[in-house]
């Protein structure tokens, strides 16, 4: 979703699938687009080979993910570190090293199986909270293209859903 929305502010109405992923470039803005679509834990494999085709080191290659261990909603921004659990992490990791930095998207945890969490549908209040969420981690993204990683970080790690009604 994030993904999708930095693609539409910047006018992105075309993919191609190659190297495991749907990819689309931005030559004005000299961003390359990708959206692994093979299962989340060979994501690494697409992420090399799209890198490394382009010559981008691992600091040049944003990673976004769902994040469990992080409330529904909190957004968080590292320049590198390790997995945390996340196999799609693990998987890039792998392929790329810890070098290169990550935005994290809290999905909560949960009260039963988190595989069948994270592939079940939004609960209402998210649903309605989700909009919000996307446009802080796409204006946290485009920080972090623009102005680099510590205005991202900045944004990111202070940024708070605005209050829910009762």
């Amino acid at each position: 979703m994030i993904v999708d929305e930095v693609a539409r502010r910047y006018g992105i109405a075309s993919w191609k699938k190659k190297d495991g992923a749907q990819q689309s470039v931005d030559a004005p803005h000299n961003v390359i687009f990708v959206k692994p679509v093979q299962f989340m834990n060979l994501s690494g494999t697409p992420v090399r080979l799209i890198a490394s085709w382009y010559r981008t080191p691992p600091d040049g290659v944003l990673v976004v993910s769902d994040d469990m261990d992080l409330p529904f909603g909190k957004l968080r921004m590292r320049p590198f570190g390790g997995h945390g659990g996340h196999n799609g992490l693990r998987s890039v990791i792998a392929t790329i090293g810890e070098g290169f930095p990550r935005l994290r998207i809290g999905l909560g945890r949960p009260e039963f199986d988190g595989a069948d969490h994270v592939l079940s549908e939004f609960r209402d209040e998210e649903r309605r909270a989700l909009p919000a969420v996307v446009a802080a981690a796409a204006d946290g993204v485009e920080r972090w293209l623009d102005d680099g990683i510590e205005a991202a970080m900045q944004f990111v790690n202070t940024w708070e859903p605005a209050a829910r009604e009762p």
